[in-house]
């Protein structure tokens, strides 16, 4: 008996040997071949994408900001208003909850990481009834308006935001706070001057992401768009109602070198690794 349970013992983990890099290189395939497909496409110089192609060409990262620099200009404003909306809510949520007891501490928890759970299509026609229904009592116009698209994206950063920041204090002692207190310092002073530069980590990259999800966002950018306010994602789509070349493939290149140099940059000072686990 021993010899035959050392024998599928062997063989369970020569199978893992196998099997783990085999689905590593798998995960990695799917990943990388569709980015390698889509910068090849970027590069043909073609009114059509056809293969073989004529050439290459880097033309049609030069076209990018013509067609597209109104809805670029508006994603980066509604990036960086969802973000500040977001910290200015999820900062001090995620410190109250890490480190506050209370009751209802869980449903306040479940609700501000409700927008996680819901699908996008199904948050985006909820908020554009929503808004519909406010500007008929109200008599207000902030369907289709920006005001609009920003709390819409403001509710679905803030949930990052939190799980960032609470990760952010999930290995730093209280000690410190509490000698601070002991010391004379009131609860604001011990939060701005112990608590926040603690966070600095978690807050960075909750920024970095709630940026990326509202720069990205296309479904709530399609029911709550109106005239004079479309976004990158939107202005792409009906980009492609029309066009089939390779200036989309450009676009999505450049807004992964752009995401991809963020990400490096603040991994070199923050350790985003570290706080996404």
């Amino acid at each position: 008996m021993p010899s035959v349970r050392n024998r599928h013992d062997g063989m369970a983990r020569a199978a893992e040997r196998l099997v783990v890099p085999a689905l590593i290189v798998c995960g990695a395939m799917l990943i990388i071949v569709p980015l390698l497909l889509t910068l090849y496409l970027s590069l043909f110089d073609e009114k059509l994408i056809l293969f073989p192609p004529r050439g290459y060409t880097l033309d049609w990262y030069s076209a990018i900001v013509p067609n597209f620099g109104a809805a670029i200009v508006t994603s980066l404003k509604l990036g960086v208003l969802a973000v500040l909306g977001s910290l200015a809510l999820g900062v001090p949520a995620g410190i109250g909850l890490a480190r506050h007891r209370f009751r209802g501490r869980g449903v306040i928890a479940t609700l501000l990481l409700a927008p996680l759970t819901v699908p996008g299509i199904a948050l985006g026609l909820a908020i554009y009834v929503a808004l519909v229904a406010i500007d008929e009592r109200f008599g207000s116009t902030v369907t289709g308006s920006m005001v609009g698209l920003v709390l819409a994206h403001i509710m679905i950063t803030t949930p990052w935001v939190v799980r960032l920041c609470l990760a952010g204090l999930t290995n730093h002692d209280r000690a410190a706070e509490e000698a601070a207190a002991s010391l004379g310092a009131g609860p604001l002073m011990v939060i701005w001057r112990v608590t926040l530069p603690a966070m600095r980590s978690g807050i960075i990259a909750a920024a970095l992401f709630a940026f990326v999800i509202s720069f990205e966002n296309l479904e709530l950018a399609l029911f709550l768009t109106g005239p004079g306010v479309t976004t990158l994602p939107v202005a792409v789509l009906q980009y492609l109602e029309y066009h089939i070349d390779p200036l989309v493939s450009a676009v999505a290149v450049a807004q992964i070198v752009v995401v991809a140099a963020l990400l490096l940059l603040l991994d070199r000072f923050v350790r985003l690794g570290q706080m996404v686990r």
